[in-house]
């Protein structure tokens, strides 16, 4: 029988502890990066309502006076417009076409398809 001592078995038991630890932390990285891929996602739902509703108020197939209409419009807006206000500015003026909306869906696709796969390949 080996003779263990007491600060020998806390020393073990603090490795064991410090082991379990980190290999929980790496089990709910690829689960934050799901989460996240899942918010992009939503996101991206969005973007696409906003754009739907923005064309078809410019066409005059809703009624923006409509209080429900308003209302929608308002949450999509204030929920779009921080992300796509800043590609506005750097992107060159194409008369009167938006493609901001293309810019921020290319870009989520980007950060969802290449960025969050091997951030998750290299947790794994």
């Amino acid at each position: 029988m080996i003779p263990c001592s007491c600060e020998a078995l806390a020393e073990f038991a603090a490795d064991r502890y410090m082991l379990a630890a980190r290999q929980d932390g790496l089990r709910t990285m690829p689960e934050l990066l799901r989460f996240i891929d899942f918010v992009l996602q939503l996101y991206m739902y969005i973007l696409f309502a906003a754009a739907v509703l923005s064309w078809l108020i410019v066409f005059n197939v809703v009624n923006t006076r409509h209080q429900a209409v308003a209302i929608i419009s308002d949450f999509l807006y204030r929920i779009t417009e921080p992300l796509l206000q800043p590609i506005r500015k750097r992107l060159p003026n194409f008369g009167g076409i938006d493609i901001s909306f293309i810019v921020l869906i290319l870009i989520i696709i980007f950060i969802r398809f290449v960025i969050i796969p091997n951030l998750e390949r290299a947790f794994i």
